[in-house]
């Protein structure tokens, strides 16, 4: 990263009624240009059948594909599964034992952290834990975005999930 890469700070949140079932995930990005003005940017879409975990993983990806040129990312989830993916460098392990985890099951959600990995890899990106439901404002406005996504009409087919099995 250069000294002039921007920096961005994104919330996430994923949602899904009933897991699996209907789900959706939101996504806020905010960053301040070189005129110190703030931008923000939601993001949302809704799926027919998927689930939780799925939608999580959902949220950074679509942060992350909406970025037009490396920068400097902080992502807060209330999502472990997804944080500690990273910060425990979990996904370091799964890779070198060919998406396994260590009780040498077939990690869930593959086609989903392989695309998150290819999202992230222009970025410096850092991964924050935070507490769900607990009045964080960014959070909250997250979750609200996937749980109407969620819950809307126009629900599209999570094609790595509808077409296992």
């Amino acid at each position: 990263m250069t000294a002039t890469a921007m920096r961005v700070t994104v919330y996430t949140d994923g949602s899904s009624r009933g897991n699996p079932g209907p789900g959706g995930f939101g996504t806020v990005l905010i960053y301040v240009d070189t005129k110190g003005v703030e931008h923000r940017k939601e993001l949302s879409c809704g799926y027919r059948l998927t689930t939780n975990n799925r939608m999580e993983l959902m949220a950074p990806i679509a942060a992350l594909e909406a970025l037009k040129r490396p920068c400097e990312v902080e992502i807060h989830s209330d999502s472990q599964y997804v944080v500690n993916a990273f910060n425990k460098r979990w996904i370091d392990g799964w890779q070198a034992r060919g998406w396994k985890g260590a009780d040498k099951k077939p990690v869930k959600n593959i086609d989903l952290w392989q695309r998150l990995l290819v999202a992230a890899a222009p970025h410096k990106v850092r991964w924050i834990w935070v507490k769900g439901h607990a009045g964080e404002e960014l959070n909250e406005r997250c979750d609200e975005l996937a749980t109407t996504a969620a819950d809307g009409d126009d629900l599209l087919v999570d094609e790595g999930f509808e077409g296992i099995g």
